[in-house]
């Protein structure tokens, strides 16, 4: 999962900047080895803090949904927009299709996992994760296949990679069971900036049907619903996405109207990265 075909769309329009959360991407892993949706949004404010480039429009997507949620919540000063594509915010019971990535929670599943399919190769694993998250895994070009796949093969020799997966797995399901103010949805409330939503049709991960509550959650909300999109739509569909952040931007003021899209704007997205 990356921001980077959404980031090439809004790049006349906006100073982008990928973070990837600590123990995926290229970020090593925590010190603590604390990987729950709470550890990760200290991660983030951090930065934000240190950067110097706050308030941002922050953007999330799955886990980095439920990150971006928190975040907003609790440190509004750091948010001008808040985009969430198909965030993990609780949904009991999930969706079928989800229950088999829900399973790498459980201690020792992944690590199971992982040597179940040691005979894969990378390409065969980076198909399956594909057409997980995909609606349409033919919208991959060969160019981003070999791309993720390269990027498969680095992670998987990295000593953390099977317990960074799991380890979040858990921080979401943990995340899912918190009730009072803790809970993600009375967060959600919480959120004073402008939401876009974005649900995809196809999404095997977040039930399509998650659409109405996070509406209903969120004070100030627009929604861009994608049929045939799955779970990563600013991937899989970026130029619609991109055409709906803009109109956020429009909306909120941060671009002053279409004429001037494509100009930059004194405006930082920030989209944390996290599988």
């Amino acid at each position: 999962m990356n921001w980077s075909a959404l980031m090439l769309e809004l790049a006349g329009d906006v100073d982008g900047e990928a973070l990837d959360l600590p123990g995926f991407g290229m970020s090593p892993p925590p010190d603590d080895g604390n990987y729950s949706v709470s550890a990760h949004a200290r991660a983030v404010i951090r930065y934000l803090d240190s950067s110097g480039r706050a308030p941002v429009h922050l953007l999330g997507n799955s886990l980095g949904g439920a990150v971006t949620t928190r975040v907003a919540a609790i440190r509004p000063d750091l948010v001008r927009t808040l985009s969430l594509v198909s965030p993990a915010l609780p949904e009991l019971p999930p969706q079928r299709t989800a229950l088999p990535t829900a399973l790498l929670a459980v201690p020792g599943v992944a690590r199971l996992f992982g040597r179940l399919t040691s005979g894969w190769s990378a390409e065969r694993r980076t198909r399956e994760v594909l057409a997980l998250c995909y609606g349409d895994p033919a919208r991959v070009t060969p160019a981003g296949f070999a791309a993720a796949v390269e990027e498969y093969e680095r992670r998987v020799r990295l000593p953390y990679f099977w317990d960074s997966l799991a380890r979040s797995a858990r921080g979401v399901v943990d995340a899912y069971t918190l009730g009072g103010q803790h809970s993600l949805w009375r967060q959600a409330e919480r959120v004073l900036a402008p939401t876009l939503l974005v649900y995809g049709g196809r999404d095997q991960l977040v039930s399509f049907r998650m659409a109405r509550r996070a509406c209903a959650a969120f004070r100030d909300s627009r929604l861009l619903a994608l049929p045939e999109s799955g779970h990563v739509a600013m991937m899989e569909h970026p130029e619609i996405v991109a055409c709906a952040f803009r109109e956020l931007l429009v909306d909120t003021g941060r671009l002053t109207g279409q004429a001037e899209v494509g100009k930059a704007a004194p405006s930082t997205p920030v989209h944390p990265e996290g599988d």
